[in-house]
C-alpha cells in the first residue's frame, strides 16, 4: 500500500528504511523483554548456613551475574513468603515462581519424596550424585511428583554430607532410650525411632533452638556441625551424637512452577542447570572442608561427642529396612525408585570397596 501511494523513488526508499527500522526495533524490544526472567525464591533456610542455605544465593548471583542482568532471582529469608514447609506446594500451585527446599518436607503427601534425599543407611553423598545424574534419578523426582499431582520442575542444587545423628540432652546408649523422648526428626528416619516410642515432630529449622531451650524438644537432627554450631545447638544440648545413619546424603532442590519453567527459554534452563550443578559441587566441597575444622572446636565448648553404640546401630538399620520395605510395598514409585538405587548401590560398592584406599591407610603424618 506505501508503495501504491509512493509518488517518487526517495519517498518509496525513506518510507522502506522507516519500516525497516521500526521492525527492527520492534523485534530489538520484543526479544529483550522474551529474555528477561524475574523469579522469586523462598528459601527453607537461611543463606548464611553454608552449603546447605548458601546455595540459593550463590545461584541468584551466578545466573544474574552469567546472563548479564536479564536473569534475576530475588532470594526470600525463610518465612518470608510462605512458610518453610509449605515451598513446594506454593511453586506447585503458582502462588510463588520458585523454591528452595528438601523434598523430605513432602513425605506426607509423596511417600518416594524422601528418597531423594539419602535414605537410612543409604548412599554417601557422591553415590547419590552418580545415582541422581547418571541413573535416572533425575527423571525419576519429575516423574513422581507429576504423578503425585504436582506442577513443578526440580533440579538438584546443593548437597552435603552426612547429618550428624542430632543433638541430645542425654545419650543414646540403648535403644530404649528413644522412649517417650520429644524429637524432631525429618525424613523417613523419623518412622524408625517412632518404631521405638519416640514422638516426633517436625518444625523448620528456625524454630528448633527455642523449642529446645524451652524443654519443648529433648533431641533434633538437623544438619552438620558447621551449621549446626550457628544455630547455637551446642548451647542447648549436650551430646552431639554420630553417625548421621539417618541422612547419609542431605540434597537440596531448586523447585519452579512447571509453567512457568515450560514457558523460559532454553537458554535460561540450561543456565540454571549448570549454575546448579556447580552450586551441588560447591556446597559439596565446603562441607568436606569446614566440618572437620568445626569439629575440632568442640571440646572447647564443652561439647560431648558420642558414637551410637554399635548394636543400636544395628537396631536402627533393621528397623530402617522393614520400614523401606513397608513403604516399598504401599507405593509403587517408592519400590521403583527404591530397586534403582540398591541395584546402583550393589554395582558401585564393589568399586567402592576395590578402587579406595582405607581411610587408616591414608597418610596423615
Amino acid at each position: 500500500m506505501i508503495h501504491q501511494l509512493a509518488t517518487t523513488r526517495r519517498v518509496r526508499a525513506a518510507a522502506g528504511a522507516a519500516a525497516l527500522g521500526l521492525g527492527l526495533l520492534a523485534a530489538q524490544t520484543g526479544t529483550a523483554a522474551a529474555e528477561q526472567t524475574r523469579w522469586k525464591l523462598q528459601t527453607a533456610f537461611s543463606t548464611d548456613l553454608p552449603a546447605l542455605g548458601s546455595p540459593a544465593k550463590y545461584l541468584a548471583e551466578q545466573v544474574e551475574a552469567a546472563s548479564g542482568g536479564d536473569v534475576q532471582i530475588r532470594v526470600f529469608a525463610p518465612g518470608k513468603l510462605v512458610p518453610a514447609l509449605d515451598i513446594i506446594d506454593a511453586v506447585s500451585s503458582g502462588k510463588i515462581a520458585t523454591g528452595y527446599s528438601a523434598t523430605a518436607y513432602e513425605q506426607g503427601q509423596v511417600p518416594a519424596a524422601s528418597l531423594f534425599n539419602s535414605p537410612p543407611f543409604g548412599m554417601k553423598p557422591w553415590t547419590f550424585m552418580a545415582w541422581y545424574y547418571h541413573g535416572g534419578g533425575h527423571e525419576m523426582l519429575q516423574e513422581t511428583f507429576a504423578q503425585e499431582g504436582y506442577n513443578i520442575h526440580a533440579e538438584l542444587c546443593g548437597i552435603t554430607g552426612p547429618e550428624t545423628a542430632g543433638w541430645y540432652k542425654n545419650p543414646i546408649e540403648r535403644v530404649e532410650d528413644y522412649d517417650g523422648m520429644k524429637i524432631r526428626f525429618a525424613g523417613l528416619g523419623s518412622r524408625v525411632v517412632e518404631k521405638f516410642g519416640a514422638s516426633v515432630t517436625l518444625m523448620g529449622g528456625s524454630k528448633l533452638f527455642q523449642a529446645l531451650e524451652l524443654g519443648q524438644l529433648d533431641a533434633t537432627e538437623f544438619s552438620m556441625p558447621m551449621i549446626d554450631q550457628r544455630i547455637g545447638f551446642q548451647k542447648v544440648a549436650e551430646y552431639n551424637l554420630f553417625p548421621g545413619w539417618h541422612a547419609p546424603a542431605n540434597a537440596v532442590y531448586f523447585f519452579v512452577n512447571g509453567d512457568i519453567w515450560k514457558d523460559t527459554a532454553d537458554s535460561t534452563k540450561a543456565l540454571v542447570k549448570n549454575v546448579c550443578r556447580a552450586a551441588t559441587t560447591m556446597s559439596l566441597s565446603e562441607n568436606e572442608y569446614r566440618n572437620g575444622q568445626i569439629l575440632q572446636t568442640y571440646e572447647d565448648e564443652g561439647v560431648k561427642i558420642q558414637q551410637i553404640p554399635d548394636d543400636v546401630l544395628r537396631k536402627l538399620k533393621q528397623v530402617s529396612r522393614e520400614v523401606l520395605q513397608a513403604e516399598a510395598a504401599k507405593d509403587e514409585n517408592f519400590k521403583r525408585i527404591w530397586e534403582s538405587q540398591k541395584a546402583f548401590l550393589k554395582a558401585h560398592g564393589k568399586w567402592e570397596r576395590l578402587a579406595h584406599v582405607p581411610d587408616d591407610m591414608r597418610i596423615t603424618e
